[in-house]
């Protein structure tokens, strides 16, 4: 009889997936026996991913939603609960990271800023709540994850990056304060930093602050996506008396 996975007969929701953090994400949790929600407004992306996570793992849902759209978030989490039945992990994992002096920054790019990395976060996480305390209270595990993944940036603070720091910041601080409100109904709150990491993330940014991302010192190699899935994944797997409350996740050559 083939040894049972870690997460076999769980459903973890995982938005921002349909490339990076994301993607890698749902690819390791699908490994390891989960049901996984695959959520990102890419729908063919998505497609493209859950035809390689059903080769390896249980067959994902694909919901491809505008996440800074209120109505979704909890649209999002009901669908899924009405197709797999429960859910065991939120992986808040869709961001934005828009960099640049704060004098003469478009105000457009802070407002997509707190949209994504801040209202859809919480947003998602209010729908998830009610369905990952009921998770917590049943098998196959008796305890539920949501991991809120941040950056270096949400403890330390660097000029050209003001409004990013204080979405980050925030995400560290309600994660905390929710991890103390519901820890003792198993239901574990992880908060991931990544330092600097290959993905689409920066390429987002205007040309001069690319420019200016090239010439700044002491970042390191980046790491790739499949290392803060890895962070991820340890963190949802541990034993029910365990909590990892939060993992900051640097190369070993960055040095801020």
């Amino acid at each position: 009889m083939p040894e049972s996975l870690a997460l076999d007969s769980t459903v973890a929701v995982v938005t921002g997936a349909s490339s990076g953090i994301g993607e890698a994400t749902a690819l390791a949790l699908a490994a390891q026996g989960a049901t996984v929600a695959l959520v990102a407004r890419r729908a063919q992306r998505l497609e493209g991913l859950a035809e390689r996570i059903a080769s390896v793992g249980p067959t994902p849902l694909v919901i491809a939603a505008d996440l800074t759209d209120a109505a979704q978030p909890p649209r999002v989490m009901d669908e899924v609960v009405a197709k797999a039945g429960r859910i065991d992990v939120l992986v808040n994992n869709a961001g934005v990271m828009l960099l640049g002096p704060i004098v003469g920054a478009p105000l457009e790019e802070w407002e997509r800023m707190i949209d994504i990395n801040v209202r859809a976060l919480l947003h998602c996480a209010h729908a998830a709540l009610p369905h990952l305390l009921e998770a917590a209270e049943q098998g196959p595990r008796n305890v539920a994850d949501l991991v809120n993944v941040s950056s270096v940036a949400g403890r330390k603070i660097n000029s050209g990056s003001g409004v990013y720091n204080l979405t980050k910041h925030g995400v560290g601080a309600f994660s905390e304060s929710l991890r103390q409100e519901i820890t003792r109904r198993y239901v574990r709150v992880g908060l991931i930093e990544p330092g600097a990491v290959a993905t689409e993330l920066v390429g987002h940014n205007r040309p001069e602050v690319l420019e200016a991302l090239a010439s700044r010192p002491g970042l390191g190699s980046p790491m790739q996506a499949r290392d803060i899935a890895d962070a991820i994944l340890y963190m949802v797997t541990r034993p029910r008396h365990v909590a990892i409350n939060e993992i900051l996740v640097r190369p070993t050559d960055q040095e801020r």
